[in-house]
């Protein structure tokens, strides 16, 4: 079941960034979406970075259901350090700023990113 379940959560989120890159509204100019330093976008991602994100996740997604435990153990880490942060932009611990992206970030992003992480890791073990 956690298998299946998290299989269709990356599912869902490639296909949501693929909408992005399709020019769907929300995503790649949001606010919310992209870290900021004084109201000004840390970065302006691209159509096919996007598109590219979208196609990792569909991966990760297959990496899932094929079970391989290797691939998914990589995984998980490495959206545990996500959810950690990089202690200044995203994470945990990141610097405290007020930009919506900041406070979306520590409400919702980073716990999802460590739940994620934490159901890659048991089906990893499992």
């Amino acid at each position: 079941m956690l298998t299946l379940l998290t299989a269709a959560i990356f599912g869902f989120l490639a296909l949501l960034h693929f909408y992005w890159a399709l020019g769907g509204a929300g995503g790649t100019g949001s606010s919310a979406a992209i870290p900021e330093i004084n109201g000004v976008p840390v970065f302006k991602p691209s159509k096919a970075g996007t598109a590219a994100v979208g196609l990792v996740l569909l991966g990760t997604a297959a990496i899932v259901l094929m079970h391989v435990e290797l691939l998914i153990a990589g995984a998980a880490i490495a959206l545990i350090l996500r959810a950690i942060g990089d202690f200044r932009l995203v994470g945990f611990f990141k610097r405290p700023n007020n930009s919506r992206f900041a406070r979306m970030d520590t409400r919702y992003y980073s716990p999802f990113c460590l739940a994620l992480g934490a159901a890659l890791a048991a089906i990893a073990a499992g």
